[in-house]
C-alpha cells in the first residue's frame, strides 16, 4: 500500500539549532521505501534548495529515511524526452539543486546510510563532506537505460577521485562499498551509527565561523574553476573581509584574554 505521507510530499525540511544557539537545516528523503527521484521528489527538492538559497542556516545536513537513500531515478522522468528535453532537463537541475547547494554559505554535509544511487548520489558530490555506514553503497548506473550522469557526477567523482577512477565507476555501473570510497577520497568517513555522527558533526560545523566557512567554500571554488592561481587571486579580498566580521574580532580577542579553543561564533 502507498504511503499517503510520502506520496503527498516527499521531503521534509527542518530547522533546528544546536545548544549554543546555531541553526541547522535538516533536508530528508522521505519519498516511500525507495526514496526513488520521481518528478514529485525533483520538483521538492528544487523547492527545499532554494528555501534554503533564500535563508540560509549555519549548517545543512542532507539524509534519508528507510532502508536506502534512494534507489535512483523514476525511468518514467526519461520516457519520451527529445534531445531539446533532455538537455533542458539537466539545465535546470544543475541551476536548482547543486549550484546553489554548491553555494549556499555555510557547511553542508550529506549522510549516505544505506544504497545511494544516481541522483542521489550526484546530489551527495555537490555537498561539502559525505559521512556514510559501512553498508552503504553508492553508483552512477545510468549505463542500464543508456545514459550517463548528468547532474555533475562524473566531474565532480574526478576531483575527488581522478579521472581514471571517475571513468571506471560511470563505465562500469558497478556499486562501490563505502570504504572502497572512502579510500579513493570520495567519502569523507564512514561510522557505524552514520546518522548521530553526522548530526554531530553538523552541530560543530554551525556553531564555528560560519563566515570563515563560507570564505573557504569560495577559495576552494575558484580553485575549481580556474585552479591555484585563480584561487590565489581572489583569497587576499575573500579573506581580508573576514578581518571586519564579528566573529574575527571576538575571536582574536579571545585568544589573547583566555587563550585558544574558547570562543564562541554567531556567524556574523
Amino acid at each position: 500500500m502507498t504511503e499517503p505521507a510520502a506520496a503527498a510530499h516527499p521531503t521534509r525540511l527542518e530547522r533546528v539549532r544546536t545548544d549554543a544557539g546555531a541553526e541547522i537545516a535538516i533536508l530528508t528523503f522521505a519519498h516511500g521505501a525507495l526514496n526513488l527521484f520521481d518528478q514529485a521528489m525533483f520538483d521538492a527538492v528544487q523547492a527545499d534548495v532554494a528555501a534554503l538559497a533564500e535563508n540560509p542556516p549555519r549548517a545543512v545536513l542532507l539524509r534519508a529515511e528507510g532502508k536506502v537513500v534512494s534507489a535512483g531515478v523514476d525511468v518514467h522522468v526519461f520516457e519520451g524526452l527529445t534531445a531539446e528535453q533532455g538537455a533542458d532537463l539537466w539545465q535546470e537541475l544543475f541551476a536548482e539543486i547543486c549550484h546553489p547547494l554548491e553555494a549556499l554559505p555555510c557547511p553542508v554535509v550529506y549522510s549516505a546510510h544505506g544504497l545511494t544511487l544516481t541522483a542521489a548520489f550526484e546530489i551527495a558530490l555537490a555537498c561539502d563532506i559525505i559521512l556514510a555506514a559501512p553498508k552503504a553503497k553508492f553508483g552512477l548506473v545510468e549505463t542500464v537505460v543508456g545514459l550517463t550522469p548528468s547532474m555533475g557526477g562524473p566531474q565532480r567523482l574526478a576531483e575527488r577521485a581522478g579521472s581514471g577512477r571517475a571513468r571506471e565507476l560511470v563505465m562500469t555501473g558497478d556499486l562501490y562499498d563505502a570504504a572502497t570510497l572512502r579510500d579513493w577520497g570520495v567519502v569523507n568517513a564512514v561510522h557505524e551509527d552514520v546518522d548521530t555522527e553526522a548530526r554531530a558533526l553538523v552541530a560543530r560545523l554551525a556553531d564555528g565561523p560560519t563566515r570563515a566557512h563560507d570564505a573557504t567554500k569560495q577559495i576552494i571554488s575558484a580553485w575549481r574553476s580556474g585552479g591555484v592561481a585563480h584561487a590565489d587571486s581572489i583569497t587576499p579580498d575573500v579573506s581580508g573581509a573576514l578581518f571586519e566580521t564579528d566573529d574575527l574580532e571576538g575571536a582574536v580577542r579571545s585568544f589573547l584574554d583566555v587563550g585558544p579553543g574558547k570562543a564562541t561564533y554567531r556567524g556574523r
